[in-house]
């Protein structure tokens, strides 16, 4: 059976647990929160992770392991992963970490759109992101304060390291912009920039 065309955080996520063992969509769900890989793949709604499944299985990745049904619970498949899942896996993880791609967060793109706000107005709405980076430096930092703790060999803790380091970089940015902002160093109008936009 032919490979996905196109990999995905998700579905690397879905190859990589079913690597440990087989296991049924709640318990792969369980095991993402558990290991805190939601911190760096969007599971959004619950059939995002089944269409991925899905995808996975019609592609020859994974395979059903079995059926069964408990009086406790509705009919649960547990999925295995197939030899070629496992090569496929291995691809998408050696070029994900290798390529940077090009992604399209919305900050930037928010970024790019600034000049509709005042320099009052984004003072304000960037002071209230600095809050909430600061919070997720000091829970990432507890977050990783707390797996040293456990004795966890750091491999398991890149990902959070990854993005502490990244959050911080941009709190530390944001905070020099929100002081030129206060210090008058970064000021702008509307007619300014729209007479700016006309020539």
């Amino acid at each position: 059976m032919s490979t996905p065309t196109r990999s995905s955080p998700l579905a690397l996520t879905v190859l990589a647990l079913l690597h440990f063992k087989p296991l049924h969509p709640y318990g792969i769900q369980r095991l993402i929160k558990q290991w805190g890989k939601d911190q760096v793949v969007n599971v959004g709604q619950r059939a995002s992770l089944y269409r991925t499944i899905d995808r996975l299985l019609a592609a020859g990745l994974i395979a059903v392991r079995e059926t069964g049904r408990d009086q406790q619970y509705p009919e649960r498949t547990v999925y295995e992963v197939t030899d070629a899942g496992r090569a496929t896996a291995r691809e998408w993880l050696a070029q994900m970490l290798a390529e940077p791609k090009q992604e399209f967060p919305e900050f930037p793109a928010a970024l790019s759109h600034l000049l509709m706000l005042t320099p009052e107005e984004l003072l304000g709405v960037l002071g209230q992101r600095v809050k909430a980076l600061e919070e997720t430096v000091a829970e990432l930092g507890a977050s990783l304060a707390e797996e040293e703790r456990h004795g966890l060999p750091r491999v398991t803790m890149l990902e959070t390291e990854y993005l502490k380091v990244v959050t911080t970089a941009e709190l530390n940015w944001l905070r020099s912009v929100t002081e030129d902002l206060r210090a008058g160093r970064l000021e702008w109008t509307y007619d300014s920039l729209v007479s700016f936009v006309r020539e």
